[in-house]
């Protein structure tokens, strides 16, 4: 059969050129679908099943990353995944992470030239298809935080029209939303602050306080518990909150049993 793929790009220029060039590049690969958002190319990815998916990195609602790591939540256990390439604007640090990750990526606007060279890659990922377990380890070298970003000591929140002080060792977990991030305390109260998760997770102490989704981060003093149900999923049960909190597969090894 014919390999198949499907592309996310939320500029539709930028999509059909590299459609075309892709047209030039490898003939018998098939594009099945064009997604303008992260979100729609979520959902085809899990519809269609492509051998190949080339996103953007910065697309509305999720963007490339997040929907590979969505993706690999979603895959049922032994599915195999597309292999991913991809697609940035000029960007030295992603840039740099790609290539320690082992991940392919295309430089905006895509060349010719490199687009050949990244076929080359993806004929040769197919014929030797990758696990699970090697995408989540490419994409948690690509998403590793990086180090130096001044540390908090406390989180100012917004509660109404107030502003609360909240010590770190106070919160429990922070939670991603549209516009804000929630700030979840022991002491069963919510506030708000406007700074996103992954700047905030470059500022906490990575001892304590641990991605666990693309939507949270939670402080591992306040877990209780990990539970690991039949299919590999890991929940977490909280010390001072009532509720659970969902751990992706990209995180599930932080709660692996000693």
């Amino acid at each position: 059969m014919s390999p198949r793929a499907l592309i996310a790009e939320d500029e539709p220029l930028l999509a059909t050129q590299l459609k075309a060039l892709l047209t030039e590049a490898w003939p018998e690969l098939e594009v099945v679908h064009v997604a303008a958002s992260g979100s729609e190319a979520l959902d085809k990815l899990l519809e269609l099943k492509p051998d190949v998916a080339f996103l953007d990195i910065r697309m509305p609602g999720l963007s490339g990353l997040e929907v590979a790591e969505e993706l690999a939540d979603r895959l049922e256990p032994g599915a195999r995944p597309p292999a991913i390439v991809f697609v940035t604007a000029y960007d030295e640090f992603a840039l740099k992470a790609f290539e320690l990750a082992a991940v392919d990526y295309l430089l905006k606007p895509v060349s010719a030239e490199r687009l050949v060279r990244s076929v080359e890659r993806l004929k040769s990922a197919l014929a030797q298809p990758m696990g699970l377990d090697t995408l989540l380890a490419q994409l948690r070298a690509v998403m590793a935080t990086p180090a130096g970003a001044e540390p908090l000591r406390h989180i100012q929140a917004g509660v109404g029209t107030s502003v609360r002080m909240i010590a770190l060792e106070e919160v429990c977990y922070f939670r991603a939303g549209d516009k804000y991030t929630a700030v979840a305390t022991r002491d069963g109260g919510e506030a708000l602050i406007r700074t996103p998760l992954k700047e905030l997770l470059a500022r906490l102490p990575p001892a304590r306080f641990r991605q666990v989704h693309r939507g949270s981060i939670v402080n591992l003093d306040e877990v209780a518990e990990a539970l690991r149900d039949d299919a590999g999923r890991v929940t977490l049960h909280l010390k001072h909150r009532k509720e659970t909190l969902p751990v992706s597969r990209l995180y599930a090894e932080l709660f692996r049993q000693m």
